[in-house]
């Protein structure tokens, strides 16, 4: 028999700081470009209710953890449920079960934010950013973390969605009415759009900028430019994914401005020095983030850890398939 951790949304909502994501998710990469293994999602479609069934793996041996990701949106309730199951890398007792609804702007956001300290110029200091709802909120909060922020242009297509959201962060966080507004100056662009088209014009991103795009998930979400996609160094979260769901990048392949060769490295690799990041100050980056368990086991991890030092959540007993299934 083995005891794991049940931890509601409402307790881990203050478990960690972005920056404590952040630190996590990093070194999760970090393992994972050194060669721990992890599986873009998987995707079932059901048409009648219309819904779908998500879920991917990791395991980070260093952390001592692995587990997933599974996700229901969509059907009879037309919402989404986070399920997050972790295992202990060692012994492959389960650890924790985490309603992950709470987490996910924060272990999204971290993976951008780590993205962005790979990858963006160490001066970087004025953010764009494309999109206003929780994910868009998470990735500045955690970016925030990584570079001193100057000035932040926030665009989002209904003038109040962008008002409230510059207004809600302490630091100057202007709302402004178009994307080409936001991404004047800009040294790093956050794309956290649910778009079909692209969200800003290639010829409106600066020399030198760091793109972060976080809608990028499905073959038809197509937030960024084709032609950013073929000038900019392109780093996905996992080589593996781009020609399955990384929207842009097919959209460029399909039309012939890049070639199979186009992918620089993951995003680990980058982290783990197994391959250069930014080489030069006017070089074009691109993080295209479709979630990986990378960043979900990592940040699971913490919590767990996190509540368990604050005696946190319900612990639940499991039995272990030798007993469950010879009776002994």
């Amino acid at each position: 028999m083995a005891e794991a951790l049940f931890l509601r949304s409402e307790e881990v909502d203050d478990l960690a700081t972005p920056a404590e994501y952040v630190d996590a998710v990093r070194e999760g990469y970090r393992q994972r470009g050194e060669g721990s293994p992890a599986r873009p999602r998987t995707r079932l479609v059901n048409e009648d209710p219309p819904g779908m069934l998500t879920g991917y793996t990791a395991i980070l041996p260093d952390t001592g953890a692995m587990g997933g990701y599974t996700y229901a949106a969509g059907f009879a309730e037309s919402d989404a449920w986070f399920v997050t199951t972790l295992f202990d890398a060692d012994a492959g007792e389960p650890l924790a079960i985490v309603d992950g609804a709470s987490m996910n702007p924060f272990k999204t956001g971290a993976a951008g934010a780590v993205a962005v300290d790979a990858l963006a110029r160490e001066d970087a200091s004025e953010v764009a950013v494309v999109g206003s709802g929780a994910q868009a909120r998470g990735q500045l909060r955690a970016t925030a973390t990584v570079r001193d922020l100057s000035a932040v242009r926030v665009f989002s297509p209904t003038r109040e969605h962008r008002e409230e959201f510059a207004a809600e962060f302490d630091a100057e966080v202007a709302a402004v009415p178009s994307s080409g507004d936001a991404l004047a100056g800009a040294d790093v662009v956050i794309t956290a759009t649910t778009a079909t088209e692209p969200v800003f014009q290639d010829a409106d991103l600066p020399d030198g900028a760091h793109v972060t795009a976080m809608g990028q998930y499905h073959p038809e979400r197509r937030e960024i430019p084709a032609e950013t996609v073929a000038r900019a160094t392109y780093v996905p979260d996992l080589r593996a994914r781009v020609t399955e769901d990384a929207g842009s990048y097919i959209l460029a392949r399909e039309e012939g401005l890049i070639d199979e060769d186009h992918v620089h490295a993951e995003l680990g690799e980058v982290v783990a020095g197994v391959a250069p990041g930014r080489q030069s100050d006017d070089e074009v980056t691109l993080f295209d983030s479709g979630g990986t368990a990378i960043e979900t086991v990592a940040a699971a991890h913490l919590l767990y850890e996190r509540a368990r030092e604050r005696d946190f959540g319900e612990w639940i007993d499991f039995a272990p398939a030798s007993e469950a299934l010879t009776g002994r």
